[in-house]
């Protein structure tokens, strides 16, 4: 069924993007060894976590540190670069999976973390893994019409949890190969926090104008990767080929308004081996223009394509294209053009 959602935006520029970077690193080979009576009874072979996701560790946060306060700390730089200070602020969106509780938003605490103004608007979007390339599109939408100057988008991840209640749930003695495989994915996951500020390209000439994307869903696959902080079970096989699906339907339809088969940079969200090798293969693109955090810092959530790019910026060079792009459960996918 054809409909791509597609956004151009005439006057809106990302003026700068950091990250923060979880301090504690787990490695795969810890994970293996607290594994290993399961593994050893599910006659399940070690490394897989290297072999099969090519995630070799990831970062969790430091005793006393928490995802919100982490954020803050990517957000102040990021208004720093970009030259803004907080009362210039007139939107805040979080876009963080992780969550203590239902309410108030998650948006509140960052935005009196950051100092932001009373007139500052500040909620959550909550949309799995795409969701910071959503609020990129909300805040421009907001920019091209006037209604604020300046956006900051900002996330912030936390798998401690998930992943201790992964690993004891995963030593029952009730638990087989079909159920290991199902939660496999939550021991990918990574620890980390991210902020952009976008303003008026007019106003900010060195900025790196955000020109739009497209955006598709595949709702009927609304179950095959489901997550809370008890874990996070996938039926790994549908998923792939149903996320292929959207991917290379979404690809195909952008066409007629977008041409990306040659950017210089593709910047994903950032999965595994097998993902990013199947979306490489599926819409043809250059495999040495895909950077790569995963192996070193799992899969962050909607924080790891802002990661990504940050890691990025230093070796981008004025007119280079960048492509944001990713599939989140769901399913959805967005792709969205920087040109730097």
């Amino acid at each position: 069924m054809a409909g791509n959602a597609t956004t151009t935006h005439r006057n809106v520029s990302l003026l700068s993007v950091s990250s923060t970077l979880a301090s504690r690193v787990t490695t795969s080979e810890e994970i293996d060894a607290r594994l290993k009576p399961v593994l050893k009874r599910l006659r399940l072979p070690q490394r897989l976590l290297q072999r099969v996701a090519g995630v070799h560790e990831r970062r969790n946060w430091e005793e006393g540190v928490t995802f919100d306060t982490a954020a803050v700390d990517a957000g102040n730089p990021a208004m720093a670069s970009a030259g803004i200070t907080p009362d210039k602020v007139g939107l805040l969106i979080n876009t963080s999976v992780t969550r203590k509780h239902l309410e108030p938003s998650v948006a509140v605490k960052m935005h009196h973390g950051l100092g932001l103004p009373s007139s500052a608007i500040n909620f959550d979007i909550a949309n799995a893994c795409l969701g910071f390339v959503n609020g990129m599109t909300l805040a421009s939408q907001l920019i091209d019409a006037g209604q604020i100057e300046y956006a900051v988008i900002i996330d912030g991840e936390d798998a401690d949890e998930i992943q201790h209640n992964t690993i004891e749930r995963l030593h029952r003695p009730d638990i087989s190969r079909t159920d290991f495989m199902s939660e496999f994915a939550s021991l990918t996951l990574g620890s980390g926090a991210a902020a952009a500020v976008l303003g008026r390209a007019d106003d900010n000439p060195n900025g790196h104008r955000i020109l739009g994307g497209v955006t598709r869903a595949a709702t009927q696959f609304n179950e095959l990767c489901v997550g809370s902080v008890d874990g996070m079970f996938t039926d790994a096989k549908a998923l792939l080929k149903g996320g292929m699906q959207l991917v290379t339907s979404a690809w195909k339809e952008a066409r007629t308004d977008w041409s990306w088969a040659s950017m210089d940079r593709y910047i994903m969200h950032q999965v595994s081996d097998v993902h990013t090798n199947a979306i490489v293969k599926a819409i043809g693109i250059d495999r040495t223009r895909v950077p790569l955090t995963y192996p070193t810092l799992g899969n962050v959530g909607p924080a790891s394509i802002p990661i990504t790019l940050a890691s990025q910026a230093d070796s981008l060079k004025s007119g280079d294209r960048v492509l944001l792009m990713g599939v989140g459960s769901g399913l959805n996918t967005a792709m969205m053009e920087l040109a730097w």
